[in-house]
């Protein structure tokens, strides 16, 4: 009875692992194919009414090179409005000289981007816009792409993911190229490999655009660490699946001081981890009930844990099967948690092929393991004591 449980236990825990591994080999291999080149931009239709909407806590050091980019390709029509949520710099005035609408919000006890971006919406309530589109206030925006993410949102009706990426600064260290690496396959490989599926994609920070009743569908007014990926499944579950716009390019530079990266990616890692525990069975019950294939797939796109966990969860399992595989003989848990292997070091090879070489070269893709074990106490800090407050990413001067 014993090993009949233990079997089942781990030939589970293995074929679940092999599923989210497969899932994610699936994304890789539909991102292959070569993105196409956007030369032409469209125009919005001029009665399209379009307003910015830019969150921003003590960002006086770089929101005039945000609000320079977007004035650019801002028509005289279209509004650019500053939330200075709890700010104690010159954010708000910095925002003022650069043209932007700025709205002040003190809040001490409700602190966070989710709080500042329902309080810009609230404010746009009284003359809504068709569309609203969201920019933190670090960001730069390519040339044009503003009025790609416009469109397409008004076409689908669909809230729209910008292709969002980590410029790296100047000088980093290995852990700074091995971490882009992983951000550009979370936020460009897989949403692509989403996009081209036909299934939605998460919401991952920054350039969204929605059209306004979809905006409205569900609240963003939340404290929690991310925020924006919680948006997003509100919004599926709410019948709004987000989409991925590649050609739409949206760039913020990774922090280069080793404290303020810890932080960020702190707050990433914990906050996705958070959202899985808690959105993952809602999504998986709900596309049962509803009968949606949608939903389905973003309960599987938040199950696949980051990437360095998700290999320390593979080492794990692999040694356990292989360690009750000797013993009893019965190798059928060691054989799932080997083709999960398989799976998931073909899709980082083949991610890292066609979309990290000019960032990381093969060797140092090799010190991946070491990267690993600079992140182990991240996640126990998880186990122990896991981030639940909103903390601003300290930028470079």
């Amino acid at each position: 009875m014993i090993m009949t449980l233990l079997v089942f236990g781990l030939g589970a825990v293995a074929t679940i692992l092999l599923v989210l591994c497969l899932t994610l080999l699936l994304e890789v291999g539909f991102a292959l194919p070569k993105l196409p080149s956007t030369n032409c931009f469209p125009q919005l239709m001029e009665e399209t009414t379009l307003a910015v909407v830019i969150p921003a806590h003590n960002e006086a050091l770089g929101i005039g090179q945000t609000l320079a980019g977007l004035r650019s390709d801002l028509r005289v029509q279209d509004r650019l409005l500053v939330v200075a949520d709890n700010c104690t710099d010159d954010t708000a005035a910095m925002a003022r000289g650069s043209g932007a609408t700025v709205i002040e919000r003190t809040n001490t006890h409700q602190r966070g981007k989710g709080y500042a971006l329902d309080y810009g919406l609230t404010h746009l309530k009284t003359d809504p816009p068709d569309i609203v589109l969201l920019m933190d206030a670090d960001c730069d925006i390519q040339p044009g792409a503003l009025s790609l993410l416009a469109n397409h949102a008004l076409v689908t009706q669909r809230p729209v993911q910008a292709n969002y990426l980590i410029e790296q600064p100047p000088a980093t260290s290995l852990k700074g190229f091995v971490s882009a690496f992983a951000i550009k396959v979370k936020n460009l490989v897989r949403p692509l490999g989403l996009q081209r599926m036909g299934a939605p994609c998460l919401l991952t920070g920054t350039g969204i655009a929605l059209p306004w009743n979809t905006a409205m569908a569900v609240t963003v007014a939340s404290g929690h660490i991310a925020e924006d990926m919680k948006w997003g499944l509100d919004l599926a579950l709410a019948g709004h699946s987000p989409t991925f716009l590649a050609p739409a390019k949206v760039t913020s530079r990774l922090p280069s001081e080793d404290d303020a990266a810890k932080v960020q990616r702190t707050r990433w890692e914990h906050g996705h981890l958070q959202i899985l525990r808690s959105y993952v069975p809602r999504l998986l019950w709900q596309a049962l009930r509803q009968r949606r294939l949608d939903l389905l797939a973003l309960a599987l796109e938040v199950a696949i844990l980051p990437l360095s966990l998700l290999v320390m969860t593979w080492v794990a399992v692999g040694a356990v099967t292989l360690v009750f595989a000797l013993l009893s003989q019965v190798w059928l848990p060691f054989y799932l948690a080997l083709a999960a292997a398989i799976a998931l070091f073909t899709a980082v090879i083949l991610a890292w092929y066609r979309y990290g070489r000019a960032d990381l070269s093969l060797r140092q893709l090799a010190t991946i393991p070491l990267y690993m074990l600079w992140k182990i106490p991240l996640y126990i800090a998880f186990l122990i004591r896991p981030e639940q407050r909103w903390v601003r990413t300290r930028r470079d001067g």
